[in-house]
């Protein structure tokens, strides 16, 4: 079994990174591979409406010179995904959403592709915003028939310095328990393949 994680944030491994490595810890602890993705650095652009994906149904996105297929492909092998942000103005950062957007009009596109897989979202917050940007990553997950792991709390680590989220207790827990509560879906829903 695999989760990859998207770290949507413009600063690579912060604090989002590091709320997704305390999900990680527990999902390991429970033999689940993990990879995290970040887009820090990378261009995604934006869905220009062309539905060639939908004439196509290839499983990929028509626009083939930027990062977001290579990002479909990681979500169709994985069993689990995590989408992450920190919350810019209210919501989640240009690229998480240029990857919802693709991602998610391509798998529509092409039966629901990713319908059955676990999907779990992280949010990082310095002060609000966090439930907007929760729900923006949820309707991804929420509109293509995936499921979602609940946790002690919403998804949220509190903090704006790099390192900050580490003194937020009850978001470190909240991501422990998501972590302990997405790897016992898995093992529920994901066929046994070792043989």
């Amino acid at each position: 079994m695999k989760v990859i994680a998207f770290n949507g944030s413009a600063r690579k491994d912060g604090n989002t990174a590091i709320l997704i490595k305390k999900v990680f810890t527990e999902l390991e602890a429970e033999g689940i591979e993990t990879e995290m993705i970040q887009l820090a650095g990378k261009t995604i652009r934006g869905c220009t409406a062309c539905g060639q994906c939908k004439k196509n149904k290839n499983k990929r996105c028509s626009i083939d010179n930027d990062f977001a297929n290579e990002c479909i492909d990681k979500m169709l092998e994985a069993d689990g995904i995590i989408l992450a942000s920190p919350t810019y103005f209210a919501d989640v950062t240009a690229e998480t959403k240029a990857l919802i957007d693709r991602a998610g009009y391509v798998a529509r596109a092409n039966s629901d592709m990713l319908k059955r897989k676990v999907g779990a979202a992280i949010v990082t917050i310095r002060r609000a915003g966090a439930i907007h940007t929760f729900d923006t990553l949820n309707h991804f997950f929420l509109i293509g028939q995936m499921i979602v792991p609940g946790s002690s709390y919403w998804n949220i680590g509190i903090g704006r310095a790099i390192g900050d989220v580490e003194q937020d207790e009850e978001g470190l827990e909240t991501m422990r328990t998501l972590g302990r509560n997405m790897a016992w879906l898995l093992k529920k829903i994901v066929p046994n393949t070792s043989g």
